[in-house]
Order: C-alpha cells, then sequence, then structure tokens
C-alpha cells in the first residue's frame, strides 16, 4: 500500500462537506497547518470539527472559522480566538466544551475502541447535562462517550514511508490519539525518510494507523504569545 501523497490537496481527497475531523495540536503547536490550509482552500463546508483549541483569528482552524466552514467545535479551550467567541454567542457555531483530560480520554478510547467509561470531572456543572451519572468509591462519576472522526489529521516531526510517526517534544500533545480515532488518518511531517531509517523505539504512532502521508514545507510554527524582558 503506497500512503505517500504528494501534498495536502492529495492527501484531502475524498474529504467531504459535513464530515467529522480530528485536528491535532495544542494551542499552535503541533497542528497540522498546511493541511488546514488546503482545507480553507477547498471550501469544505459543515465540518465537525474535535480539536483541543480553534487556533487563533488568522492562523490555524481561526481561518476556517472566519470562512464559516466549520459547523461545531468539539473541543476544551478556546479563549485566544475572538471570532470563535462571536460566532458562539451569536449562535452561528455549534459548540462542546470538555475537561481537557476528559476530551483527550474520549479520544484515547475511540483509538482504543472503548465505547464509554466514568470520570469526576464536571460533576455538579454544566458539562453533566444529559449524562448518565454513577457513584463509585463514594466519589460521583459523570459517563463520558468515546470519540472517533471520518478523518484524522495530525502533524509530526518526522515519518517514513510506511507511516511510522515521530512526534517532537511537546508537539505530540493530542496528535498520537488522534492518529488512532480516524477512518482515515493525514499526516504531514517536516522529514520524510524510507521505510527502515527511524529507530523503532523511537516511534510514537506506528504506520497502521496512517493511511496518508506527506511532506509539507515553510512551516511558520506560530505561537500565540511572545513574552520577553528587556
Amino acid at each position: 500500500m503506497n500512503k505517500v501523497v504528494k501534498n495536502a490537496e492529495e492527501a484531502i481527497k475524498g474529504l467531504q462537506n459535513n464530515m467529522t475531523l480530528m485536528l491535532g495540536g495544542f494551542g499552535l503547536c503541533g497542528i497540522p497547518e498546511k493541511t488546514i490550509q488546503a482545507l480553507h482552500d477547498a471550501g469544505i463546508t459543515g465540518l465537525t470539527c474535535i480539536s483541543n483549541n480553534a487556533g487563533v483569528d488568522d492562523f490555524g482552524l481561526g481561518v476556517l472559522l472566519e470562512r464559516h466552514q466549520i459547523k461545531k467545535m468539539i473541543s476544551s479551550y478556546v479563549g485566544e480566538n475572538a471570532e470563535f467567541e462571536r460566532q458562539l454567542l451569536s449562535g452561528e457555531l455549534e459548540v462542546e466544551l470538555n475537561p481537557q483530560g476528559t476530551l483527550a480520554e474520549r479520544i484515547r478510547a475511540g483509538g482504543a475502541g472503548i465505547p464509554a467509561f466514568y470520570v469526576p470531572a464536571g460533576y455538579g456543572t454544566e458539562v453533566q447535562e444529559g449524562k448518565e451519572v454513577r457513584e463509585f468509591n463514594g466519589k460521583m462519576h459523570l459517563m463520558e462517550t468515546a470519540l472517533t472522526a471520518d478523518f484524522a489529521i495530525v502533524k509530526a516531526w518526522k515519518g517514513d514511508t510506511m507511516g511510522n510517526l515521530i512526534y517532537r517534544h511537546t508537539a505530540n500533545n493530542f496528535n498520537n490519539m488522534m492518529a488512532m480515532a480516524g477512518k482515515i488518518t493525514i499526516a504531514e511531517v517536516e522529514e520524510l525518510v524510507p521505510a527502515g531509517e527511524l529507530d523503532p523505539n523511537c516511534i510514537h504512532t506506528p504506520g497502521i494507523f496512517v493511511q496518508r502521508i506527506f511532506k509539507g514545507e515553510n512551516y511558520e510554527k506560530r505561537i500565540e504569545f511572545a513574552t520577553t524582558r528587556d
């Protein structure tokens, strides 16, 4: 099976309106920026996006929000995006907020084939609404369901032609678990090498989970804030 595709435009072939996507990253660290731009340029709409956050106003998922390509966000922290806030308050965007650990575990469970689990986070808050509640060891827990997606889109530091991936430091974040939870997983990498060149002991995502991989060019790697001192 040849998993290598030429670019992001080729990688998103078959991705259609109204699909559910998982997109790796934490803040702007480790986001699949080339594939996000390809989605923007393709004009695909009605998307349900599962991501820790929604980028910033002019970068990351923020560029999809600007063109109203996202119908629903399933996320955790979204405080850096003014357009996200505006669409939420105006009713233009459906939002499902999760405690960050719960979001991570819902994605991990989806990749592991676990349909549901119980967590204490969110009990007694609006997160509890509509969820089953049970007591374990004297503490109340909410039942949370697993998350999967039509496409999982991740960003890795290095990959090989078989789809094996290595993430760099904290850019691992949600990428590794999302790669396991998509029906089709797209990986964009900074360096693409022949199969066998990666140290097996360093591989984070085995290639069995990746269906398409391409090498991106000229990554901006923007950060939200640059704080300096004199």
